[in-house]
């Protein structure tokens, strides 16, 4: 048994049990990949995947296990390599990113651009996906940290940091019947809502405090996407329920903003990566401009 064969593992897990592909990810040939997998299963006295022919199809029970082991000395061997980069040079490296849209646009540009300033050397990669889509892209180490509302506290396996707490607010166009006078859930209730995707943005808390009220809610359009709600409300579609900082006094002054902080419970946009995982330093001071800048906003 030897790291190649290991890591051999780990390739054909992540490309399907296709050995060709395998092959070609770690620059060898095929015949090669089909040896050192034949090598180990007989060094095991037991196969580790199911065959048709010779193709593999799947998994083993002993390999699915074995897989258990695999994950834990591949995350060992990246801890290791990022040590020793930090060891050399802390100032260089690659941050990747996995969040949403709208903590890309209306929360990282600040704290992503002191980061840059501070280590000018470290090249970011940001991924913009649904919460289940960022948790993936953890779980699969393509992602050093995810930042987001929803999902995270569902995960074990990960360290969890509050960032900031933030407010929804609802935006209509001038001279809506909704742009002046008290608002309730109830009046809200009675209007056509434009908001949130299911699993984006806080859209749990909103069902929730109608839930609540016993009230149903009349979602006619759904986007991930906060700009793109704010376009249909401009089309007259209906009210639109947003995360408060992305109003923007200046290029919605076409909306008339109304705070819903007194209906609709807070959230938490929450910063979460691998347990077991050694996050560079470079990583580390940038979970800490998150936070300075997390504070800014609630200040």
């Amino acid at each position: 048994m030897n790291l190649s064969q290991i890591e051999l593992l780990r390739v054909l897990q992540e490309t399907n049990f296709n050995l060709s592909k395998a092959a070609e990810r770690m620059h060898i040939v095929q015949s090669a990949v089909s040896r050192q997998l034949q090598m180990f299963e007989s060094e095991l006295g037991s196969p580790l995947f199911e065959r048709q022919g010779k193709k593999l199809i799947s998994m083993t029970a002993l390999g699915t296990r074995v897989m258990e082991e695999v994950d834990i000395i591949n995350r060992a061997k990246n801890n290791i390599q990022n040590i020793a980069a930090d060891f050399l040079d802390s100032n260089q490296g690659i941050l990747h990113i996995a969040t949403t849209h709208t903590q890309a646009k209306y929360f990282l540009p600040l704290p992503i651009q002191r980061f840059k300033e501070k280590y000018p050397g470290v090249k970011i990669y940001m991924v913009q996906a649904s919460p289940d889509q960022l948790i993936e892209q953890l779980h699969a180490r393509k992602a050093d940290i995810a930042i987001c509302t929803e999902r995270v506290d569902q995960e074990h396996d990960l360290v969890i940091k509050n960032c900031y707490e933030w407010h929804h607010a609802l935006v209509v166009p001038l001279y809506h019947p909704l742009s002046e006078g008290d608002i309730t859930l109830e009046r809200l209730a009675t209007y056509p809502i434009l908001t949130y995707s299911s699993g984006f943005t806080g859209r749990s808390a909103i069902e929730g405090a109608f839930k609540n009220a016993s009230l149903e809610l009349d979602i006619t359009l759904s986007a991930a996407d906060t700009d793109v709600i704010k376009t249909y409300v401009r089309l007259g579609m209906g009210a639109g329920l947003i995360t408060a900082m992305a109003y923007d006094a200046l290029i919605d002054q076409d909306l008339v903003v109304r705070d819903l902080a007194h209906l609709i419970p807070s959230s938490n946009t929450k910063i979460a990566y691998l347990k077991h995982n050694y996050l560079p330093l470079y990583s580390q001071h940038f979970i800490e401009e998150l936070l300075i800048a997390a504070d800014e906003i609630t200040a």
